[in-house]
């Protein structure tokens, strides 16, 4: 385990981690199911696992194998410990059955398989069943890697589920794609901003050009306004002028005609 990044020995040495190795022809699967049930009540812990069942059938039967596992599985549950049971498959099977018959009796079931693609043999992971859970029924890349167990997105497209090298290279041109929506994006903006700045600019120019004419005409109206008010003054003094001397012709006419009537007396 310590190959990929991995250390189970400090648990071990805190008394948190136990394993017990046997082989399966040492002993018939009724004493492993009691050695197990022995060490199981010694150790009392939280957590069990077998790796892997399959290996009963080296001693026996697929009838007496499910049988000894279902009386296993049932002891793990009335103690209400989780338990995970690993399994081997072979090639060609049909990796949606398990070889000793108990996949039904389980909550959870992983199918982990190697996926040929490209030249290249990848690990896929994904969940079969997980009974009353919610759970993705997608595909993940199964990784070992030094830093642990790592699951990376598969890469599902036109050209189907791509993993290792190929979702590697997708996801270098995806990367550079992305690069290049980025730097159309920020060309646009630029654009955007310069003309942006340039309608700004010409508003501006002409509000002041708009306010030149308006302060132009405002004073034309102005001057207009005066100059008609003079013209109107004129006009009153004209006609004052001239009712004056309509004024004095009269009273002379008048007056021409007293004489007269006085001479001819």
């Amino acid at each position: 385990m310590r190959s990929i990044g991995i250390d189970l020995e400090k648990f071990v040495k805190k008394g948190l981690l136990k394993f017990q190795n046997a082989r399966p022809s040492t002993w018939g699967l009724e004493l492993h199911l009691a050695m197990i049930h022995n060490m199981i009540s010694e150790f009392s812990p939280s957590v069990v696992m077998v790796d892997p069942i399959t290996n009963f059938l080296a001693i026996g039967d697929r009838i007496e194998t499910k049988q000894m596992l279902t009386r296993l599985i049932d002891f793990l549950k009335a103690r209400q410990i989780t338990a995970m049971f690993t399994s081997l498959t072979s090639g060609g099977d049909d990796l949606e059955d398990s070889e000793v018959d108990v996949s039904s009796l389980m909550d959870a079931w992983l199918l982990v398989k190697n996926i040929e693609c490209n030249g290249e043999r990848n690990r896929g992971l994904y969940i079969l069943k997980a009974r009353g859970v919610a759970h993705s029924n997608q595909i993940r890349e199964f990784l070992l890697t030094d830093h642990g167990i790592q699951l990376v997105d598969a890469y599902v497209g036109s050209e189907g589920v791509l993993m290792g090298s190929a979702r590697s290279s997708q996801v270098a041109r995806e990367k550079a794609a992305e690069v290049d929506r980025k730097l159309v994006m920020e060309r646009k903006q630029r654009e955007l901003r310069r003309k942006q700045e340039l309608y700004e600019a010409q508003l501006i120019a002409l509000k002041s050009q708009y306010e030149t004419e308006r302060d132009t005409i405002l004073r034309e109206l102005e001057e207009e306004k005066q100059r008609q008010q003079v013209v109107a003054v004129q006009r009153l003094e004209i006609a004052r002028l001239r009712q004056a001397d309509n004024g004095e012709v009269q009273m002379q006419g008048n007056g021409a005609r007293k004489s007269r009537k006085g001479t001819a007396r």
